[in-house]
């Protein structure tokens, strides 16, 4: 387990589409704006990371982090910012480093990237990509990507675009490495891949128990220890939602909640979210609900169980207001985030 000043915590976010205050659906622009404001605030409040979600669909407003980024950067002084996450199978790894590199000179070094295939597809019909070829573009993209994160030439050949010799590619970061994680959903070739790249691994972790992830913490630390390398960190990201109490959380997530599960499940064949499900879930699983205290109490033992170094508690859910969004950051900042430390240092 790490040691307590090595933990982050930190919040990640989709854009969700949120309720107004007359019921109906917020712009995107709003939304999007919204999503600056909340950064500010867990800046201000002391929360380690924020992270915004790649998508490309009616019900989340972000489809460029890493322009809402750079305007975060701008308005912030020591959260670090990244992706939560960047779909590289779908981008050109040039351009992703290109923008992160950017976000980092704003921010003073505080970007980072997570790199994943992303669970929903909409953007390989967008963008031209074949889904077909899903595997073999991730593993081509992230090769290359690995190869500009070094920030030298780079010299490199596959199959989806011409060949690079020699090439530089700018603006190069101050520190001369973008941090980049590799974000993993459930596949062992992942968890290993990360550690052929020594790239630090984000566990996501939206559903079950969190310790059934064990035997991939146990996976990556066999395949460092193979490549007689360091174990780079592990994080997780997970669900949740902070209020005053156990039953007020609950009741104020449960509506949305369904609402996006029940919207989601429609296209992927999933029966409607039940009540008995939910609660089970917040009670064993991986959805962290509940007054600070009981969240507090979850989150240290994933840290614990899993030996973390970084937990997102993605914290936005469907059209759950605004409102309600800033007072669960308000919550996780100053109520839940000093507990899990009290309650790891005492470990």
């Amino acid at each position: 387990m790490p040691q307590d000043a090595q933990l982050q915590l930190g919040l990640d976010t989709f854009g969700d589409v949120t309720r107004g205050a007359d019921g109906a659906p917020a712009s995107h622009a709003q939304v999007i704006r919204d999503v600056v404001e909340q950064a500010v605030l867990a800046d201000r409040l002391g929360v380690d990371f924020i992270g915004l979600g790649e998508h490309h669909r009616e019900d989340f407003a972000i489809s460029a982090p890493e322009v809402v980024l750079a305007a975060i950067a701008m308005r912030t002084e020591r959260i670090r910012l990244g992706s939560a996450v960047t779909v590289l199978s779908s981008d050109d790894p040039i351009r992703v480093f290109q923008r992160f590199s950017t976000v980092d000179a704003l921010s003073n070094g505080r970007a980072e990237v997570i790199l994943g295939r992303g669970s929903f597809t909409e953007s390989f019909p967008l963008f031209g990509f074949d889904l077909r070829q899903y595997e073999t573009l991730f593993s081509e993209k992230l090769a290359l990507f690995a190869a500009l994160a070094r920030d030298g030439s780079v010299t490199w050949s596959g199959s989806f675009r011409p060949p690079l010799v020699d090439q530089r590619v700018f603006p190069p970061t101050e520190s001369g490495r973008l941090k980049a994680w590799i974000g993993v959903g459930g596949s062992p070739d992942s968890v290993v891949r990360a550690a052929q790249y020594d790239m630090p691994l984000m566990l996501a972790i939206i559903g079950g128990a969190p310790a059934r992830f064990a035997p991939y913490v146990d996976l990556s630390r066999r395949a460092y220890a193979q490549l007689e390398r360091p174990m780079q960190p592990v994080g997780v990201h997970s669900p949740g939602f902070v209020g005053e109490t156990d039953e007020a959380a609950r009741e104020a997530l449960w509506p949305d909640y369904k609402r996006m599960h029940d919207r989601i499940g429609a296209e992927r064949g999933w029966p409607p979210l039940a009540r008995a499900d939910f609660d089970r879930e917040a009670g064993h699983g991986s959805l962290y609900v509940g007054g600070p205290e009981t969240v507090a109490r979850k989150i240290a033992g994933t840290v614990k169980a899993l030996g973390l170094s970084r937990f997102d508690l993605k914290y936005s859910a469907g059209p759950m207001p605004h409102d309600l969004l800033m007072r669960g950051i308000e919550l996780y900042a100053t109520r839940v985030i000093p507990m899990v430390r009290e309650l790891l240092s005492a470990a």
